[in-house]
């Protein structure tokens, strides 16, 4: 039976969601209540909402603003009455306005008289159970605790029962037992009281919770989505046209099954799509929302999608990966304190910085995609927020009516009022309120008012299919909406500058494009792409209807002079001084060096943060912060010490010698000088390492600069000051080293993040918390600790210098030269070669004899050896209990997925440059890209078995960024060095725990890269000679990278980072090694294309694998 217009009514819904306390008080008492409410249902019926959505309002102690139910039938006194309600959904009704309250399936408050019932009814009395109770709080130990920073367990003791009772959320709010026959009863008479008063639908908070069993998360189990189908069928044969709302935060394959077949909820909130919206837009690239749209799965077409920019609790963010959440906390919650459990507790104009364009196209977004849009209150005139009220109190302020005392909300006195009014000056309630707004028609009121009406006269928007157009510019996100005979092409520009775009518009021909809110009419689409340009955050609606400059080198660059009176620091401090050395100096020196990151990226400003002082020998120097601001994308910070050279000699050694040192010459009233780099300045450099020696520090405004010594300054004998002695390595990286004495390595780090430094806390820990001692050990840092929000800055890391041999890929390719030469002189082309043994674990002595003889038992050993540091490395990392910064983690369901939605986009952003680059590539790099290219979906199809099955393995503290440059050797071990993590990544991200097989996924595919680069670094081989040694090349690839991986499993057996099951063990080192060569094809492709071939190898070998 295909289901009536009306009875489809949510389809073309626009809800609005408030809180009865927040919205509108009618008799002054201070809190919002429901005759309050029906005095502005004439506001809602103007602007256009068909659907209000009620937060909880029933009986409640309040300890979770009304989450805590104490009756489910019945009204809290502080919002009113039943007869009011029931005059509430009269008037409603009469201005074709429906009604959806929440119901709080999984839990009640324990002042609910059923929890009082139960806690002292004997155990195991119909009574008791209505509620799920232990003797120990053991029970269910795989379920997350929800609000970790509030609570410590899902286990709550009760001194009346003498028993634990569980909860997923407060301890205030015991959960109900669905496995209790009679706790169904009663939940459904709930529904049958609220249907029967004529609401018209019910939202089911936390729905995923309702039942627990052993060995899983207890989530999202199939008892949850039985007992929907039984409460569905109760509806629909009893409440025609009444629905059932889902509210579950799960990955859209999971959040789908709360729709089931049609026979479960007709509607369920899309929580991963929300915060991709924001990604989108700050990472001005439309993957996010394509991405996770392509991954949601199809519906029943009786079903619909709740689509949200914000809601009644925080922004949730734990449906997305760790590096993404990572980068929407620093991009919209600067102040820690808008942070709350895995969200952001702010609303969405400060979460757009108040900036009207964002807040637009943030809602043409909300608007346009598949689903029912979801406003929440007060969002419509851009309300501010309050996130000092503490929990989510600060996103229900009361609603701004007026600039009246209490922002018109109630005639109290404003200390009665349940939450105080937004006084925040760029929110405050005199400027932004309904009656200022409904006044302006330029007001984002009367935008919202023409958005929703536009809106709801087109169901390709509420019904509609969505094709996305593959626009070229990625910053452009255009989709086509269709249902029936109605296409509507919507285009959004997701940069803040204006984008040009060619769209593929293919069957189209013909059409007169029709901009909806202007009722312009554009071009006709012809033959070929379709070209349009959109401004800033600029967006369309269409209507698809028939017609009646280079960088420079710092040896070139000009050097620039400045003259300045007064002491020298005055360019520092002086504005009119300071303003030239930003504008007219630093852009050009700081880019000229290749330490500087931004490169590629447009600055716009240049900007001294900070400058502690150092009295050196030779005279003043200031430690220099500089943030950079780029036109698009995050500012970053630099570290440029400064001191003035004015002894000519000194200036003539500077300019000969060190070039890249001089900033500008600086006259300071007759005396000419040269601003230089101070790490240049050997009196500043000797002067560092002596503050670090005696553990001195350098207050400062906001803050101290602090120099800290570890224990081999302090143990070991120290050295005289005048004995000290430094050089800078001329080999230029993002950092710059010096070396002390020939004992000491001193890192100083040029880009600088708020947040401790991975390659001084890892070598710090492994230094001086364990026994691991295959590492630099921890000599001391800089850092800067800011006071206000106690941040850490990290300025350098102090460790002893390893005397080695080089590198042990040095020592590798000069292996594998010996190696290329012994095939050469000992094999005939014509000879076939071994065939590749595979076993669970394969050591040297079972290669084939050959290949003994070839490889060496040398090497061998020394590939053991290495695999035996690599363990020890990951054991000393992973045996940490205590200090959460190292304390290992268990893998979870969520991560999994989110590992799995992270591979997803390095698939999509690395094969979709390389399809775009492959007509530039020679015939034979060509004919191997395009194999890549085909395997796209078995790859995909790979990567997502990572989230199919438990893992029963912990993250922990990893290397990051390892491979065999970043291991020294002496002659007789290995010595791992340079733990700052991938440079692509933040500081913040590279600290985030990780399966320690992707560091072993780091080192073979390093063997690869050894292998195969080898052969391409040497001149002297023949062109038809290659093909050959390449199959040689892959024979020792194999056996080495085995004896390697087999060696680390031997040594790392039983630690809890390698999972019990050894499919799972494979699993993650396949999932890691086939990241690392996705990984590797892009960068190659960008920075050296003659390289490609090498790791396009590497993913169809582990294709093969899989």
């Amino acid at each position: 039976m295909t289901p009536s217009t009306a009875s489809l009514w949510y389809k073309n819904s626009i809800i609005y969601s408030l809180h009865v306390r927040s919205f509108y008080d009618s008799d002054g008492d201070g809190i919002g209540d429901i005759n309050g409410l029906i005095e502005k249902l004439d506001y809602l019926e103007d602007l256009g909402v068909d659907c209000l959505a009620l937060m909880p309002f029933y009986p409640s102690p309040l300890r979770d603003d009304g989450y805590d139910v104490a009756d489910y039938c019945n009204v809290h006194p502080e919002c009113g009455t039943l007869e009011q309600f029931r005059r509430l959904l009269s008037e409603a009704h009469a201005r074709n306005i429906r009604v959806v309250i929440d119901v709080l399936l999984n839990h009640t408050s324990t002042a609910h008289e059923w929890f009082q019932r139960a806690r002292t009814s004997p155990p195991g009395s119909p009574e008791r159970d209505f509620y799920v109770w232990s003797d120990s709080p053991e029970r269910f130990a795989g379920a997350e605790v929800l609000f970790s920073d509030y609570e410590s367990s899902n286990w709550e003791w009760d001194n009346v029962a003498k028993a634990y009772y569980w909860h997923r959320f407060y301890s205030h709010q015991p959960d109900l037992n669905y496995d209790n026959p009679l706790v169904r009863s009663e939940i459904r008479k709930v529904f049958d009281f609220w249907f029967q008063l004529g609401v018209d639908g019910m939202r089911l908070t936390s729905v995923a919770f309702l039942f627990q069993r052993e060995g899983t998360t207890s989530e999202n189990l199939p008892e949850v989505h039985q007992f929907l189908r039984e409460l569905r069928t109760h509806v629909d044969e009893h409440y025609p046209g009444k629905i059932l709302i889902a509210d579950t935060n799960l990955w859209p394959e999971a959040a789908a099954e709360y729709l089931g077949q049609g026979d479960q909820c007709h509607l369920n909130y899309h929580y991963p799509l929300m915060p991709r919206m924001y990604m989108a837009l700050q990472t001005e690239d439309r993957y996010p929302v394509v991405d996770i749209l392509e991954q949601t799965p199809a519906i029943p077409d009786t079903t619909q999608w709740a689509l949200f920019l914000r809601n009644h609790d925080d922004l949730t963010l734990s449906m997305v990966t760790e590096e993404e959440r990572d980068y929407l906390y620093k991009v919209l919650a600067q102040d820690h304190g808008a942070r709350i459990n895995e969200g952001i507790r702010r609303r969405l104009a400060p979460l757009m910085g108040n900036d009207r364009r964002k807040l637009e196209i943030m809602y043409l977004l909300l608007f346009s995609l598949p689903g029912t849009p979801v406003l929440y209150y007060g969002d419509e005139i851009g309300m501010g927020d309050n996130i000092y009220l503490g929990d989510r109190k600060g996103v229900r302020t009361p609603m701004q009516w007026n600039g009246d005392r209490n922002a018109g909300f109630s005639a109290a006195n404003p200390q009665k009022l349940f939450l105080p009014v937004i006084s925040d000056p760029q929110y405050r309630y005199e400027a932004v309120n309904v009656d200022v707004q409904n006044r302006n028609p330029a007001s984002l009121l009367w935008w919202m008012k023409n958005l929703i009406a536009v809106r709801k006269r087109s169901k390709a928007f509420s019904q509609g299919s969505i094709r996305f157009l593959n626009a070229r510019n990625s910053k452009v996100l255009a989709f086509v909406r269709a249902f029936e005979n109605e296409s509507v092409l919507v285009l959004a520009n997701l940069s803040k500058f204006s984008q040009a775009v060619q769209l593929d518009l293919s069957g189209y021909e013909g059409i007169e494009p029709v901009e909806v809110f202007s009722q312009s009419r554009f071009q006709p689409v012809g033959e070929g792409g379709y070209p349009i340009t959109l401004g800033p955050y600029g967006y369309y609606w269409f209507q698809l209807e028939k017609s009646e400059s280079g960088e420079q080198d710092a040896l070139e660059r000009a050097i620039p002079e400045l003259e300045i009176q007064g002491d020298w620091q005055q360019v520092l401090e002086q504005y009119n001084y300071r303003r030239q050395l930003e504008r007219r100096i630093l852009p050009g020196y700081i880019r000229s060096n290749r330490w500087f990151g931004g490169k590629s990226r447009t600055a716009v400003s240049f900007e001294l943060n900070r400058f502690p002082m150092v009295e050196t020998e030779a005279g003043k120097a200031f430690l220099a912060l500089i943030d950079v601001r780029y036109a698009e994308g995050l500012p970053d910070t630099y570290f440029l010490p400064l001191t003035l050279v004015t002894n000519a000699e000194r200036m003539v050694h500077f300019l000969k010698n060190e070039p890249r040192s001089v900033v500008c010459y600086l006259k300071v009233g007759d005396t000419q000088g040269m601003l230089i780099d101070a790490i240049y300045e050997a009196s500043f450099r000797n002067e560092l390492f002596r503050l670090i020696r005696d553990n001195r520090s350098i207050e400062m405004p906001g803050g101290v600069l602090r120099f800290e010594a570890g224990k081999i300054l302090t143990e070991e004998p120290s050295i005289p000051d005048d004995q000290v002695q430094s050089d800078v390595l001329r080999a230029e990286q993002s950092n710059t080293s010096v070396i002390y004495n020939d004992q000491y390595f001193f890192k100083i780090y040029r880009k600088l993040d708020t947040d401790i430094n991975p390659d001084l806390e890892l070598v710090r820990y492994l230094s001086e918390r364990t026994s691991f001692r295959n590492a630099p050990r921890y000599g001391g840092g800089i850092q800067y600790e800011e006071r206000a929000g106690q941040s850490f800055t990290i300025l350098g890391l102090l460790q002893n210098k390893i005397p080695n041999q080089g590198e042990a890929w040095t020592a590798m390719l000069d292996t594998l030269g010996r190696y290329y030469e012994q095939v050469t002189a000992q094999t005939e082309r014509s000879t076939p070669l071994p065939h590749l043994v595979h076993a669970e674990r394969l050591y040297f002595d079972q290669a084939p004899e050959l290949l003994q003889q070839l490889i060496g038992s040398v090497t061998a050993e020394r590939v053991v050896l290495l695999a035996r540091r690599t363990a020890e490395m990951h054991m000393a990392l992973a045996a940490e209990q205590i200090d959460p910064a190292f304390k290992p983690e268990h893998f979870t369901p969520h991560y999994q997925r989110s590992v799995y939605s992270a591979h997803r986009k390095l698939v999509s952003e690395k094969l979709d440059a390389l399809e775009d680059k492959l007509p530039s590539f020679a015939p034979h790099v060509a004919a191997e890209a395009r194999a890549v290219l085909d395997l796209r979906e078995q790859i995909l199809s790979t990567f997502s078995r990572i989230h199919e099955a438990p893992m029963d393995a912990v993250k922990t503290r990893i290397h990051g960024d390892y491979h065999l440059g970043q291991v020294l050797f002496d002659g007789r071990d290995f010595y791992i060095i340079d733990f700052e993590g991938e440079p692509m990544l933040s500081i913040s991200e590279r600290r985030l725990k990780r399966t320690p097989f992707k560091d072993v996924a780091g080192m073979i595919r390093s063997f690869h890269y050894a292998a195969y680069g080898k052969l391409l670094l040497n001149a002297n081989q023949r062109r038809e000679d290659m093909p050959w040694l390449e199959q040689w090349a892959r024979q020792w690839y194999h056996y080495v990278s085995r004896i390697f991986l087999s060696a680390y499993l031997d040594r790392v057996a039983g630690q809890p980072f390698v999972p019990s099951d050894p499919e799972a063990a494979r699993l993650l080192l396949r999932t890691y090694l086939l990241e690392k060569a996705i990984y590797e094809v892009g960068y190659e492709m960008n920075a050296r294309p003659e390289w490609l071939r090498i790791p396009l190898k590497g993913v169809l070998f582990e294709m093969e694998q899989a």
